[in-house]
């Protein structure tokens, strides 16, 4: 085999014609390509505001004005239960209260059938 020194002379006219005038794409392969893409996005997510639990709690105060109403609710539910909110018990006779309202009448009933009276 004979050894040949290249020669990329020959070539280089090529190379420099085809730099000066390099391709561009037509409007139509362009518009093509655009739409294609178009096509495939994927449609956005549509995005939703807070509920209507957080809205409330946002009205209230957040967790502070939350966690401070559960403990007043509570509160409120024992000292009814426990009887601490009668006036004369919480004044010791000193304010008259006027006149007792019986909301719960069969009570006593109620108590002395499951001997739940002391």
């Amino acid at each position: 085999m004979t050894d040949r020194k290249h020669d990329d002379d020959g070539l280089e006219g090529f190379f420099s014609a085809a730099r000066a005038y390099p391709p561009e794409p037509s409007e139509a392969l362009m518009a093509r390509v655009l739409a294609d893409a178009q096509a495939a996005r994927p449609e956005p997510a549509p995005v939703r505001g807070p509920g209507l639990l957080s809205r409330i709690g946002d009205l209230l105060g957040g967790w502070q004005g939350l966690g401070g109403l559960a403990t007043a609710t509570v509160a409120g539910l024992w000292f009814g239960y426990a009887g601490l909110a009668d006036p004369d018990l919480l004044t010791g006779g000193l304010v008259a209260t006027g006149d007792v309202v019986d909301l719960l009448p069969e009570a006593e009933l109620f108590a002395l059938a499951t001997e739940l009276e002391e």
